[in-house]
């Protein structure tokens, strides 16, 4: 698989220490006084009542966190433990570069294996990583996936064990990154030649770098930072931050490209979905990974939280369900830009509903849920669009697989009658009359899951895990494959499924570790002490040592 295809595919405390040889056990914090509320948080958006509370407990539910873990147990070992990519079907690995691979599988899942408590698998991908992994590849890797998923994955699993082999790798990997920020306006480039040590732009995207890929780099970036006391590493990292603020376009909003060698936006698509989706996590998660330190990360959030609820949140035809649209920008008659607001939501969008739930608590430091007087005007209503959206991403589930597709679109009054004859329900899988679209597949993502894991520890609501465990049990009798593994499918809607013979890494790092979580005790890895990269790899909250003129 080429990069360009990897990269359409995707959007695109102090710790438990061990030394090298000891066992690692899952990583344990003390247990919070909670003073968890029932369900004040379900009534209409524009609803300004405050909510009534009591007190629930979120506590682990053993047999299904346990089926969880056995899922987990697969053959990458025998078959692909140091390979980029794994294919269930055919029990082979293959690499994203002719030079070799840089274990994204095995990388990707140690954090996951720690957690689980699975001691004897962590130790030997922690023997790979020491004895086998070479970065020294004279090709060209993607650099946003390489830094969420391998440099995110050593310094999560750095954290969680205190092994140093991880944090030497993650500063290795790290420093043959670097050299992808050296553009005229800081902006990466898409691409790194990491045996060069030189970026590389990106020729099927004219150059340019999508947003989302250029500003989900500054967790990773930060945190090692913080460990090493290299300034190096945050000022690359937050000088992107800089320039996408000085060059908004649109009030809170970002279009999905923007030009390394000009640091500016090019005029393109505005959406939650893919290229666009992670640049609007991070706005938070930056807020919340130092400590609340760094108000810039919080205002831009909230900026961009009150332009997305007036411009790109609508409700749907039937159902009133909430779901989320994109602006596509067009040239009229005349030559003047003007754009078009169409009803499309990826799956990628499905972050979303947790993500703002977890804004409206500001990472979990008011009680849970919030008590009636914990909360804004604003808050209150990212809290109620954050539980909308989980709910309308759940609705997508309606399939005959129980599985949700990659892109739905929303039903419109002024629809052609080639849809409305068609299409009974508020939303559709666009191009499946005769063909199979790529809208329908589902290649095992997480998002969904990632809020019901959000959600659930916010409100303790086991509505939230009843979904989650209904979303396992359909990737269970859908997506797995006898002789180990999991597999895509290509029509969520087509019973009995056809496979696309990939699994993707994010299975094992993101979609199977937020299910471990959602039926874990809430004191694992609690939300207010860490911050979740956008690959599910945990960093913790510190206290910043640095402050640049930016924030």
């Amino acid at each position: 698989m080429s990069q360009q295809q990897l990269r359409e595919r995707r959007r695109g405390a102090p710790s438990t220490t061990s030394t090298d040889n000891d066992e690692v056990k899952p990583t344990q914090y003390p247990h919070l006084v909670k003073q968890l509320v029932e369900p004040w948080y379900e009534f209409e958006a524009d609803q300004t009542q405050r909510p009534p509370s009591r007190d629930v407990e979120i506590l682990e539910d053993t047999p299904r966190r346990d089926a969880i873990i056995a899922a987990f147990k697969l053959r990458l070992e025998r078959d692909a433990f140091g390979s980029d990519e794994y294919h269930p079907i055919e029990q082979s690995g293959t690499n994203l570069s002719e030079a070799g691979g840089i274990g994204y599988t095995v990388v990707d899942a140690i954090d996951t294996m720690v957690l689980m408590g699975l001691q004897e698998e962590e130790l030997r991908a922690r023997e790979w990583v020491e004895k086998h992994m070479d970065l020294d590849r004279d090709g060209n890797f993607n650099m946003f996936e390489t830094t969420i998923r391998v440099l995110g994955g050593l310094l999560s699993a750095h954290h969680l064990t205190n092994a140093p082999i991880y944090l030497d790798r993650a500063v290795e990997l790290a420093d043959r990154l670097m050299p992808a920020f050296d553009t005229s306006s800081g902006i990466p480039w898409s691409l790194i030649n990491l045996g060069r040590r030189e970026g590389v732009p990106d020729e099927d995207n004219q150059g340019l770098s999508s947003t989302a890929e250029a500003a989900t780099l500054q967790l990773e970036f930060k945190y090692l930072s913080y460990l090493t006391d290299n300034d190096s590493y945050w000022r690359a990292a937050e000088k992107v931050m800089d320039v996408i603020k000085q060059n908004r376009v649109a009030p809170g909003l970002a279009p999905i490209l923007i030009s390394p060698a000009q640091g500016q936006f090019v005029t393109s698509a505005i959406r939650l979905g893919s290229r666009g989706d992670s640049y609007y996590e991070y706005l938070l998660k930056q807020h919340l990974q130092t400590d609340r330190k760094e108000p810039v990360y919080r205002e831009m959030y909230d900026d961009a939280m009150e332009a997305i609820s007036s411009h790109l949140l609508k409700r749907s035809m039937y159902s009133n369900l909430l779901y989320t649209s994109e602006l596509i920008p067009e040239r009229t008659a005349t030559g003047s830009l003007s754009w078009r607001l169409v009803p499309k939501q990826d799956h990628l969008v499905c972050f979303l509903g947790g993500s703002l739930m977890l804004g409206a608590t500001d990472g979990a430091h008011t009680s849970i849920p919030p008590k009636s007087h914990e909360l804004s005007p604003s808050q209150l209503r990212d809290w109620n669009n954050g539980v909308e959206l989980i709910k309308t991403c759940m609705a997508t589930h309606d399939t005959k697989t129980r599985l949700s597709p990659e892109i739905v679109h929303f039903r419109l009054p002024s629809d052609p009658a080639s849809i409305s004859s068609l299409v009974q329900s508020d939303w559709y899988i666009k191009g499946l009359q005769g063909v199979v679209s790529y809208d329908a597949r589902y290649i095992l993502r997480p998002e969904t899951v990632e809020s019901l894991f959000i959600a659930y520890r916010l409100t303790g609501d086991n509505k939230y895990r009843e979904w989650g465990w209904d979303i396992f049990s359909a990737i269970e009798k859908h997506c797995k494959i006898s002789s180990g593994g999991y597999a895509s499918i290509l029509n969520v809607d087509a019973i009995p499924v056809e496979y696309e013979d990939k699994m993707e890494t994010f299975l094992l790092s993101e979609t199977l570790k937020y299910l471990f979580l959602l039926f874990s005790d809430g004191s694992v890895l609690p939300l207010d002490r860490v911050v979740f990269n956008t690959e599910a790899h945990p960093l913790p909250v510190f206290e910043p040592h640095l402050r640049t003129g930016f924030s």
